[in-house]
């Protein structure tokens, strides 16, 4: 069984395919979307191609080159989609998982999985591949409760033309924060930001070398139980000409940590104050691991212990965890899908046929 029919997901699915196992009879994959793409189709309009993250291909089928300025949520909806056609994938949608859980007689599979519908499978072995987008973290921060402007997500982000002629503070680190204040700028918006930390501007270039130590670090954390940090925690952020011009503009200039809210604002730190509209949390998200719970899988750090392999969980071996830790980015969650695929098609040798 695999979960989630993201870049991992999706991954894993054609790999075990590959190895001969049958779609549908010996493994099907369950997506709790309407329709292809992951959690890249619910991403803003505004994200186009060009601005969004790279997107690694998915093996046996080159993306190619789409218009840069199209839509990522649009691009990666149709990629997906015709890569699970292609391959004749088994995605069954929209399934929403509720629990997996050890399977209590072992007649037929060591886990069961329950839908929110009420449909239950028995289970050899499980890919997870629900990655974050249903877990966005909001960070608490006295008076939050009581601001009477309003508050949004990273996750229920639209279009910065909302926010023209307003005051927005955004709360985050990561690109996600630069690209919005950058986009509220452009829009009309008068912006501020918030970092708990100094940003962490970073002219190396992301080269091959770069990403084996970002690996490194993240799957050090993850082997000692530790939850993974956040992508710019680890990478930093990239000196692009569009960054650089808003640092010299002053739009990308931290105000440094929030102190509290009040009914119409903020005040920071450094005891300075301002007036808001809103307040924009891109503050991240979690790994999506509820229906795991029943496994009892977190450590006293807090994490999920992971193997060496960067895909098992010695608390589970029937379980193995995709696009978390080093695996959360689409190339990292397309190495992990096929080394998922591999480790689970080992706890049942006799199913391979090529």
């Amino acid at each position: 069984m695999v979960i989630g029919a993201g870049q991992a997901g999706l991954s894993a699915a054609y790999h075990l395919a590959r190895q001969g196992m049958r779609p549908w009879d010996d493994f099907v994959v369950l997506d709790a979307n309407a329709g292809p793409g992951g959690a890249w189709r619910h991403r803003w309009d505004a994200l186009t191609f060009d601005a969004a993250h790279a997107l690694h291909d998915l093996p046996g089928l080159p993306l190619g080159a789409p218009d840069p300025q199209e839509p990522s949520s649009a691009v990666v909806a149709r990629y997906y989609g015709a890569y699970e056609a292609r391959y004749g994938l088994p995605v069954e949608r929209p399934v929403r998982v509720a629990s997996v859980s050890r399977y209590p007689e072992h007649d037929g599979g060591s886990l069961l999985v329950r839908a929110t519908d009420g449909r239950a499978w028995a289970a050899d072995a499980v890919v997870n591949a629900t990655g974050t987008w249903d877990r966005p973290y909001w960070p608490y921060y006295p008076g939050r409760e009581t601001f009477r402007g309003r508050q949004l997500h990273t996750h229920d982000f639209r279009s910065a033309e909302e926010f023209r002629g307003q005051r927005v503070l955004v709360v985050g680190a990561g690109t996600s924060a630069v690209q919005f204040l950058l986009q509220l700028d452009a829009a009309g918006a008068r912006t501020a930001w918030s970092t708990r930390r100094a940003p962490e501007w970073t002219d190396r270039p992301f080269d091959p070398a770069w990403g084996a130590a970002v690996e490194r670090r993240v799957n050090g954390r993850t082997q000692a139980g530790l939850p993974p940090l956040s992508v710019s925690a680890v990478t930093g952020l990239p000196l692009t000409p569009d960054y650089r011009a808003g640092i010299a503009s002053g739009v990308l200039a931290s105000r440094g940590p929030l102190r509290k809210l009040t009914a119409t604002g903020a005040v920071f730190a450094d005891g300075s104050a301002e007036e808001l509209d809103a307040v924009l949390w891109a503050t991240g998200f979690r790994a999506s691991l509820d229906h795991l719970a029943p496994l009892r899988l977190r450590e006293p750090g807090g994490g999920i212990r992971m193997g060496s392999d960067g895909v098992s969980v010695p608390r589970e071996p029937a379980l193995f965890l995709v696009g978390y830790g080093a695996s959360a980015s689409t190339l990292g969650a397309t190495r992990a899908g096929r080394a998922a695929a591999r480790a689970a098609l080992q706890r049942l040798p006799s199913r391979i046929s090529g």
